[in-house]
């Protein structure tokens, strides 16, 4: 009996070698940056040993001031005593926000 024409499997097989595979699988893990604002969201997660929230870094880089976002994060990331480096930013961050809209809070 013949083969159907439409046999998917043996073009998948004959098509894309197990090399090609691992090549499309690794080029899928690659940061891909195509804005100036992703590639400081980028380097903000790099400088505070926080990967996991790259995604919420390059929003704070699409919307508030780069520069500042810059200098804050080079000057946590010197702090030797600060465990959790991604967190203090934020935490300094969302205060001189405040105080610059002029809503400071005492403790």
């Amino acid at each position: 009996m013949a083969e159907p024409l439409n046999n998917n499997s043996r073009i998948k097989r004959e098509s894309f070698p197990g090399d090609y595979l691992k090549i499309i699988t690794e080029r899928a893990k690659k940061s891909k940056v195509y804005t100036k604002y992703q590639l400081i969201g980028l380097l903000l997660a790099q400088l505070l040993d926080d990967e996991e929230h790259k995604s919420l870094y390059i929003k704070m880089a699409k919307k508030s001031d780069e520069a500042k976002l810059l200098e804050l994060a080079k000057s946590i990331s010197e702090m030797k005593r600060v465990k959790n480096k991604g967190a203090y930013f934020m935490r300094i961050w969302h205060q001189r926000k405040k105080e610059k809209n002029g809503q400071t809070e005492r403790r």
